[in-house]
């Protein structure tokens, strides 16, 4: 009787006993809650950016106090429940500083069109996609627009003729350009430019065809820009001395000035999986603070007395931070060389204090304050990239110090080629996801060019950065600059042959919007927790991929300005014309893991390059194309039943027609269109603002001024 009892006890108490599980398992994680933080406020910031609108005032402060009474709750909270209520916080906290940061930021954004003339002063150089020289412009002038609705800053490519005058920060220049608001994206779900424009201060982009010639002399307008202006100065002087593309590519990795790299070189650094070497992130910043500390430390204990008295970890630990200061001011602090400082400035301070360096602690001290304080960053692939590598890294090579008997088993000449080889492979699995939803496509020889390249990096190219440095006040600069020469033209080599390689580049299709949140989590999930639950984080992993594997292209997708479409064939993505809108048809391709080109895709649709009418079909889609005015004047024969018409010149009036008729005025609201069968006739539409909500960078297209 007295068993029967207990088993009765056991079976009611179960159920209370499962529920309260999760509250245990998560107070279980005592010690490793500081490695959560970071996560949970991604979580509130990832939330912000997928809101459908803005939240107004009241909600933010219902947000606010909701957030404090959670804070004070747990003061009185049972010990289990505790962190649940203070995880509701971070998440409520990390929404609340991208809300902050977004309105902090918000600057005037061109309304609508603009052709006439353009003042402004030079506040960066770089070159476009397209190989342009590119002008990020501030203190803009523009003809019969007040200050007030002018642009802070404006970016514009040069074309045409020009060579009147040598850019530099500081020079005041005048020109005659188009000027448009950031474009949206390609697709509804797509990369939104409006967003990441928002959050740079960039309220126009443009191009000119004219001349840009010079108003005031750069000494004029150096206010404010006395380490950009010295950066080109280094970035000039170092391209003097290594000409060509030697030159170039040290610039680039000394000052963060790419103007010198010719497009075609970039696509094979890209092709080749070595792009990131141009990049002053966690690599470069590593490579030259940790140069300097095991420098430093050398250089003391060749001193008796210092090594003797000392704190020489210390100081030497204080000379790296110091250097990385001075190389992150010189390379124009952008935010991949910001947070691989932040990184590395944790990881010294932690040395000052006699804490581990590298742990996941470090690298979860860093991501908090980079979220604190650029909460935009978490959208970035750069973020995204560098923090995933990261916590591989930290977690594997933790992960193996544990097994010191695997270690001793391994000559110690063979080490320092394993730890390269195996930095490689994790790093590049764990950034592979990344980089492909990002740029859709991997490189399928880039651990064996990274194994070619990277050590050369380490072990010549950055410390002959750090002597040219160091020579350059005696005018010797050119000794350092002479010695990385070879191992980057090696490195150049390596890109140049790897990228020429067959099936050098896979194509990879662009995942659904789930994918890479659920991936991420999943990931951290797996390198955080504690216990066996956490290889729950390989079953979230596989689930992500499995999503991906299945996730639908749009069938059909119509750009933002009516200047061309694409419907889904039997051999990939038609496109409507062979040479508008070439950098939105290229990301469609892009985003289909289609590695055509538009010229091949325009010839699947079998149209005349010549005709102003190209007629799409296939699928059930009936789709007719109409450019220009010579277009429209087809637009009454061809509005036929069950037909999309889309025109990309205005009609003056819209005749009657049973046809979907899509009109330039129609896309100025609703932004690049996805359209599919409904399966009974009709249409699904989604529009790439509706898509995006309402929100301070998605803004309707004005008249052209």
């Amino acid at each position: 009787m007295e068993t029967r009892v207990q088993m009765l006890t056991f079976s009611a108490m179960s159920p209370a006993r499962l529920a309260f599980a999760p509250l245990r398992a998560i107070a279980a994680q005592r010690g490793r809650f500081l490695l959560f933080v970071p996560v949970l406020m991604a979580v509130g910031i990832g939330l912000y950016f997928a809101l459908p609108r803005e939240p107004e005032a009241l909600e933010w402060g219902s947000l606010a106090v909701l957030a404090l009474a959670l804070l004070a709750v747990r003061r009185w909270c049972p010990e289990q429940g505790a962190p649940l209520l203070l995880a509701c916080a971070l998440v409520a906290l990390g929404l609340m500083l991208a809300g902050l940061r977004a309105h902090l930021v918000a600057a005037p954004v061109l309304e609508g069109r603009y052709y006439g003339p353009i003042e402004g002063r030079i506040v960066k150089i770089d070159r476009s996609a397209s190989d342009a020289l590119r002008l990020t412009l501030d203190r803009v002038v523009l003809q019969g627009r007040g200050a007030a609705v002018t642009p802070a800053q404006i970016r514009v490519s040069l074309h045409g003729t020009q060579g009147f005058i040598s850019p530099e920060p500081g020079l005041r220049v005048m020109l005659t350009g188009h000027l448009s608001p950031p474009p949206g994206p390609a697709e509804p779900g797509g990369f939104d430019f409006r967003r990441h424009a928002w959050f740079e201060g960039l309220g126009a982009v443009g191009y000119t065809r004219s001349p840009v010639l010079a108003l005031a002399p750069a000494q004029a307008g150096a206010q404010g820009l006395g380490l950009h202006r010295l950066r080109m100065r280094v970035s000039a002087a170092v391209q003097r001395e290594l000409p060509g593309d030697a030159g170039a590519f040290a610039a680039a990795i000394m000052t963060g000035d790419r103007s010198g790299i010719a497009q075609d070189r970039m696509e094979e650094l890209r092709r080749s999986n070595l792009a990131h070497l141009l990049a002053i992130s966690g690599l470069h910043m590593g490579l030259l603070t940790g140069f300097v500390f095991g420098l430093l430390r050398l250089m003391m204990a060749l001193v008796p007395y210092v090594a003797l008295r000392a704190p020489t970890r210390k100081l030497a630990a204080l000379g790296a931070l110091a250097a990385g200061i001075f190389y992150l001011l010189l390379s124009g602090g952008n935010v991949a060389t910001e947070r691989a400082f932040i990184m590395v400035a944790v990881m010294l301070v932690a040395v000052l204090l006699d804490r581990r360096a590298i742990s996941l602690r470090s690298v979860a001290i860093a991501a908090c304050v980079i979220l604190a304080l650029r909460p935009e960053a978490l959208t970035q692939a750069g973020f995204q990239m560098s923090f995933a590598a990261t916590v591989a890294l930290v977690a594997v090579f933790r992960a193996l110090a544990d097994q010191r008997e695997w270690r001793q088993s391994i000559p110690r000449w063979a080490w320092p080629v394993l730890s390269v080889a195996l930095c490689s492979l994790v790093a590049g699995i764990a950034t592979a996801p990344v980089a492909a939803a990002s740029f859709n496509r991997i490189a399928e020889y880039g651990l064996l060019a990274n194994l070619l390249a990277v050590p050369l990096m380490g072990l010549v190219v950055m410390p002959a950065a750090v002597l040219a440095a160091l020579l350059a006040p005696l005018g010797w600069g050119w000794v350092g600059l002479k010695i990385m020469e070879p191992a980057i033209l090696w490195i150049l080599g390596v890109a140049g042959t790897i990228s020429g390689l067959d099936g050098a580049v896979m194509p990879i299709a662009q995942p659904a919007p789930l994918v890479m949140p659920l991936m991420a989590l999943s990931g951290l999930w797996l390198a955080i927790w504690q216990g066996r639950a956490r290889w729950l984080g390989c079953a979230g992993v596989a689930l992500a991929l499995l999503i991906w594997a299945e996730t639908p292209r749009p069938t059909l997708l119509v750009a933002e300005d009516g200047a061309v479409l694409g419907l889904s064939g039997p051999e990939g993505r038609m496109i409507s014309r062979a040479r508008s809108a070439s950098f939105t048809v290229t990301r469609w391709l892009q985003a289909d893991g289609d590695g055509a080109d538009q010229a091949t895709a325009f010839a699947r649709s079998r149209a005349d390059p010549a005709s102003p009418v190209a007629h799409l079909a296939w699928g059930g889609m009936d789709v007719v194309h109409l450019s220009g005015q010579r277009g429209l004047q087809h637009l009454a024969a061809l509005c036929l039943p069950g037909r999309i018409v889309v025109t990309s010149a205005r009609p003056d009036r819209v005749p009657p027609g049973p046809c979907l008729l899509i009109t330039p005025q129609m896309l100025r609201d609703s932004g690049a269109l996805a359209i599919a069968p409904d399966g009974v006739g009709g249409w699904v539409i989604e529009g790439a603002n509706a898509r995006a909500g309402q929100r301070p960078w998605v803004r309707p297209r004005g008249k052209r001024a």
